[in-house]
């Protein structure tokens, strides 16, 4: 078979499971406009025409991770922590190699998790809305450069807790213990907001590339399990950004006060 009957074959079973992923909600919304609202549907040819952009666009991306995304995120893992990339060919590799050696591995991660969640359609909806709501007071970019700083230093510290070995549960109380605390003496206005940002940053284009990323490392990072060590770092890309924009808001007021 050749290579372009077997990706029309394979976008048309992504397309099936697609279209059965998306039916219950097509079931619901139309079933609450007809039934229980008792309403026709506005402008239908549009709105029928939208669902199929959804389904074609989800089926296309779909495919895009799993031919791109997922492989490129497990090959740079794969190629941050080999050996010969740490010591150069032809040196004397330890039998065991220092967390110190990896520092490829975190500043990759870091750049990866900001530039991932700067280009999150999400975060991008949810900071101009949160700009035009609150007047200008909250700036678009700003917001989302306080969330993309949160990402890169929760996939950091959570690509070195790969490396390391360390069990998650202590890293992610020890960082709601940080939230809390900060919910506390952070701005009410800000706290929801934060706590949305964790949430919008764990959408398409992140969750894919970080998943490879925590799948590839545990995989190649001698005594992981992929299993145990290589899930969790979507946790620490949701934990962080609430912890940077409320910082974000407690530093806008310290300036404002501090003006004045």
């Amino acid at each position: 078979m050749s290579q372009f009957a077997s990706t029309l074959v394979q976008f048309s079973d992504t397309l099936m499971m697609t279209v059965r992923d998306v039916a219950p909600i097509v079931v619901i919304i139309f079933g609450f406009q007809l039934v229980v609202l008792r309403r026709p549907v506005a402008n239908w040819r549009r709105v029928v025409l939208g669902f199929v952009y959804v389904i074609v666009g989800l089926s296309l991306f779909l495919m895009g991770l799993e031919l791109a995304l997922f492989p490129l995120g497990e090959s740079m893992a794969e190629q941050l922590t080999a050996p010969e990339f740490l010591y150069g060919e032809g040196a004397v590799i330890p039998l065991v190699i220092d967390w110190v050696d990896y520092h490829w591995v975190y500043i990759f991660a870091a750049a990866i998790g900001f530039s991932t969640t700067v280009a999150e359609p999400s975060l991008i909806a949810v900071a101009i809305k949160a700009s035009q709501v609150s007047g200008g007071t909250i700036q678009v970019n700003g917001l989302r450069i306080a969330v993309a700083l949160g990402v890169a230093m929760g996939i950091a510290l959570g690509s070195y807790r790969i490396v390391v070995g360390d069990p998650l549960h202590y890293y992610i109380m020890a960082g709601y213990i940080i939230v809390v605390i900060q919910t506390y003496f952070a701005p009410k206005s800000i706290v929801p907001l934060a706590y949305d940002s964790g949430g919008v940053t764990t959408s398409t284009v992140t969750v894919p590339i970080v998943t490879a990323l925590g799948l590839g490392l545990a995989s190649t990072v001698p005594g992981r399990n992929p299993m145990l060590d290589g899930f969790g770092l979507i946790a620490f890309a949701s934990l962080f950004p609430m912890i940077t924009v409320m910082g974000y808001a407690q530093l806008s007021v310290w300036l404002e006060r501090r003006a004045e």
